[in-house]
């Protein structure tokens, strides 16, 4: 991933005062790590009549992966090979955004201490990129930056030079040339416009996205014929955001307008003195209905499997109506964190005899599991491979058999209202799957048909009308023959 800034210059302003304004010496070759590799500057001329600056990334596609938020449903094998096998070391994008941000970032405020009269002055630039992704294709690349003052040269890639048949790649070969830019100006175009142009981020966009764009866009984005397109593409078409940010830049374009301040006109409503009240987190509502329906169930001896860090049990331990409670999980090490949450080494006598942990793995048959009135497994059935859930049924349904075993799961419909989520990911980077509604209730209630079990199911969290709730709970609970049955071999065996 590769970029160049190239300035002309006289003896007496010399060229390689492009040195001091990138804060990077022409007659050294400097590398910054980052999160996703190595950047590199470099100058491939400095004399007093010609400069460039070079900014080379190397990207770690192993890292990128590392530190990638969620992956394709259900792994499939075209997307986990698609993680390793793109165009993200070559192509410039929001990690060469990110990176002229992290490497030139006094550059890009105008900084320089040095030569402050030529930070704050129009230089001669031309900018090459040799590789860009664009999305929307030359036409649109001369629309984002023609406007800001640019020439702009923009060739289009084809995809093979040997089958021109084939016709052009989404890449292109970019160079902006202007006399009337400065160069904090220039690299906060490029800033927003690289991702804009990707239509895409290497990273979550979350709320603070806002104040970056509008960092990066003062002076020009408020009046940019392509405002729109240029914000909901460098916020992911997050829509909230997006309306968030276009109802400040037109703040800002009435403020210039009538030579006032942002704040003296986004004045109509005083400050409000109460906190808004926060919507209670899904996590909580989930163990709410937990607790809710053990309650209903009438259960005292409850197992937790799959407990994670502890927090179910947690919350079970303040109830003296469940008077055992067992956190079961084949991770020693969220055991340990378990542990150290319920302060079992501090904990009362009578408190520790009602909580034990151990160690089991869901996907066998456990002699310890067996004689308790619940079971849950809350958000764990989709961290198992789809092959691997009939050993769990087994292990939970047909083996240790509790009076009563409550199932959540997210439900995959709910996810296009996770405005942070990327369509075709999942909730988490080791999910499995997520079912639908339906499957969901199709597997629910086959497991209930096999072993003896009636099912009924409970939304979590706002039952959205279209796309229903974000979890799903089943509630299994024994049928009358299926618990005759198990008296009379427990009674045996007694």
């Amino acid at each position: 991933m590769f970029l160049t800034i190239t300035t002309t210059g006289t003896p007496e302003r010399p060229a390689t005062d492009l040195g001091f304004l990138l804060h990077k010496h022409p007659e050294k070759a400097q590398r910054f790590s980052t999160s996703y590799g190595t950047a590199h500057v470099l100058y491939p001329e400095a004399d007093d009549q010609r400069c460039t600056a070079a900014l080379l990334l190397e990207v770690d596609a192993v890292a990128l992966v590392r530190r990638g938020k969620g992956k394709g449903r259900g792994g499939a094998p075209d997307a986990a090979l698609a993680q390793y096998v793109n165009d993200r070391p070559y192509a410039a994008s929001s990690l060469l955004a990110v990176a002229l941000s992290a490497v030139f970032s006094s550059a890009m405020r105008g900084v320089c201490n040095a030569r402050p009269e030529r930070a704050a002055e129009p230089l001669p630039l031309r900018i090459e990129v040799p590789s860009l992704p664009a999305r929307g294709g030359p036409e649109l690349v001369r629309r984002l930056f023609e406007p800001l003052g640019w020439a702009v040269t923009v060739e289009p890639v084809p995809l093979d030079v040997q089958f021109p048949e084939w016709g052009d790649s989404r890449y292109v070969r970019l160079v902006l040339e202007s006399q009337a830019l400065t160069l904090a100006e220039a690299l906060r175009h490029l800033y927003v416009l690289l991702p804009v142009l990707d239509d895409a981020k290497h990273y979550w966009v979350a709320s603070d996205e806002v104040d970056k764009l509008l960092r990066a866009g003062e002076g020009w984005l408020p009046d940019h014929p392509e405002q729109k397109l240029i914000t909901s593409r460098y916020l992911s078409r997050r829509w909230s955001l997006t309306r968030e940010a276009m109802e400040r830049l037109e703040l800002v374009r009435l403020a210039e307008a009538d030579d006032s301040e942002v704040e003296d006109i986004d004045n109509a409503v005083e400050a409000e003195t109460e906190a808004e009240e926060k919507p209670t987190p899904l996590a909580v509502q989930r163990r709410d209905a937990i607790l809710a329906a053990l309650k209903a169930s009438g259960a005292a001896r409850v197992l937790d499997l799959g407990c994670g860090q502890g927090q179910l049990v947690q919350a079970l331990l303040k109830d003296p109506a469940f008077t055992e409670i067992v956190g079961v999980d084949v991770s020693m090490r969220a055991l340990t964190i378990a542990g150290r949450r319920l302060k079992l080494d501090r904990m009362g006598e009578r408190q520790a005899s009602r909580v034990q942990l151990f160690q089991s793995s869901l996907a066998y048959t456990d002699s310890r599991l067996k004689g308790y009135d619940a079971a849950v497994l809350s958000e764990v059935v989709e961290h198992l491979d789809l092959p691997r859930l009939p050993a769990l049924e087994y292990a939970v349904f047909g083996s240790a058999r509790p009076r009563t075993v409550l199932v959540t799961t997210p439900n995959v419909e709910y996810n296009v209202r996770w405005e942070s989520l990327p369509a075709g990911h999942v909730r988490h980077s080791d999910h499995r799957f997520e079912w639908t509604r339906e499957e969901f209730r199709a597997w629910a209630r086959a497991v209930a048909e096999r072993h003896g079990y009636e099912v009924e199911f409970v939304p979590v969290g706002l039952d959205d009308p279209e796309v229903g709730p974000p979890t799903q709970m089943a509630v299994f609970e024994m049928s009358t023959a299926a618990v005759n049955v198990t008296d009379e071999k427990e009674a045996k065996a007694a």
